[in-house]
């Protein structure tokens, strides 16, 4: 009789533990984060991985939670490698249940995507690469406009500057992976229709080191603007050889020409030839959304002043948080299912400034069409110069510095 009760009081406590367990496993919100950490491009992959992990981290010390569940980041360096990207999504859906997922680059967000579309767990690549909205999208999102709305804003950029009567000629220096390629054929597109003349693409491989012979090509195309598809660490080489051969055209480039490394590497050689499409706030707005990064800053000290790897982390785990909450109101669960549904019913969803005004739904997953042009300086500040707008649609506005 005694080892009976005895075998029931354990079987009892086993019990009471798991369904414990259990309760506590409800309560945190689980998010898998596939990003490069080691490989090329890193110190974009640290910053992304360190913004949105801080901001998570905010909303569990400071908010409590999302309806009272904390979220917990779980991390996987994919090292710029798409099988690492894979397998580390698979173990995501697979192992971990996590309820919504961070894919990183062009590359490896495209081909985690069957792998997400299979286990419907929603994703948000943080590379802009168009490509990954191709039909079918569900379940992938973007943060803010692809690039080909970098593309549209730059050379509506181009043609306002120009000076004189004759079309502006210009060349695109990329990567030749899925990242540099993603702005040839929407730059080919829009150039043809805003009478800018593309006089040539060069390519070359993430790891090449001389840029001598490709900056030479576009030199005798004559090139007067480079539209570039490349990371930080490729712009300091771009920059070196230009000066090598005594070549100084404008650069433009999208929203990742910038990084940490990028201002430290690039003392002397900035100066005042990048321009870049960067589709968020900046500490000279003073916005609400600003304040938030700067509380960010003071209180984890990752970043002691703007960043604009860190701005995009911070950016995905707002919009991430975001749709949690929207999926506790709509249904008081939060899985990937009704964490799907929230996202494509979010309309003007506002992030005080930090980032456009987000809009998702079933026909569309890029959360903004909304640009602007902004001047990088080498003490690591961005100066605006034009407007918000909407290319294809809104005036370019210049603003007079």
């Amino acid at each position: 009789m005694k080892r009976w009760i005895s075998s029931l009081l354990a079987i009892s406590a086993l019990v009471f533990m798991a369904i414990g367990t259990a309760a506590a496993e409800k309560k945190t919100i689980k998010v898998g984060a596939a990003i490069n950490l080691t490989g090329p491009a890193s110190s974009w992959g640290k910053f992304h991985e360190k913004g949105q992990r801080d901001y998570f981290r905010y909303v569990n010390e400071v908010k409590g939670g999302v309806a009272g569940r904390k979220i917990d980041m779980i991390t996987i360096d994919t090292a710029y490698k798409v099988p690492e990207a894979q397998a580390a999504v698979r173990k995501f859906v697979m192992q971990d249940k996590v309820d919504m997922i961070a894919t990183w680059g062009a590359g490896e967000g495209l081909a985690a995507k069957p792998i997400i579309q299979e286990y419907k767990v929603p994703a948000i690549n943080y590379s802009t690469s168009w490509e990954i909205l191709e039909k079918p999208f569900d379940y992938m999102y973007l943060p803010f406009g692809s690039y080909k709305m970098d593309c549209h804003a730059v050379l509506e950029y181009i043609k306002a500057v120009h000076p004189g009567k004759e079309a502006p000629k210009v060349g695109l220096l990329t990567y030749n992976n899925a990242y540099g390629r993603s702005i040839h054929a929407p730059s080919k597109e829009y150039a043809a229709k805003l009478g800018i003349k593309l006089v040539a693409i060069e390519e070359f491989p993430p790891r090449t080191v001389d840029l001598n012979t490709e900056l030479l090509r576009l030199q005798r195309k004559g090139a007067e603007y480079i539209f570039i598809q490349m990371l930080p660490s490729a712009i300091i080489t771009a920059f070196k050889s230009a000066d090598r051969i005594k070549y100084n055209p404008i650069f433009l480039g999208t929203w990742t020409s910038t990084d940490p490394d990028f201002f430290k590497m690039g003392k002397g050689l900035i100066r005042d030839r990048l321009v870049m499409q960067f589709p968020g706030g900046l500490p000279s707005d003073k916005s609400k959304g600003m304040k938030v990064m700067e509380e960010l800053w003071k209180r984890y000290k990752t970043v002691d002043s703007f960043d604009a790897a860190y701005w995009e982390g911070v950016v995905v785990g707002m919009i991430m948080e975001r749709a949690f909450i929207r999926a506790h109101e709509k249904s008081k669960a939060i899985n990937p299912a009704t964490i799907n549904a929230a996202l494509e019913s979010m309309k003007k969803e506002d992030f005080g400034g930090l980032v456009p005004a987000v809009t998702f739904t079933k026909d569309n997953h890029e959360a903004s069409f909304t640009a602007r042009m902004v001047r990088v300086k080498e003490d690591g500040t961005y100066t605006p110069l034009t407007n918000f707008y909407i290319p294809g649609k809104d005036k370019i506005k210049l603003i007079k510095k």
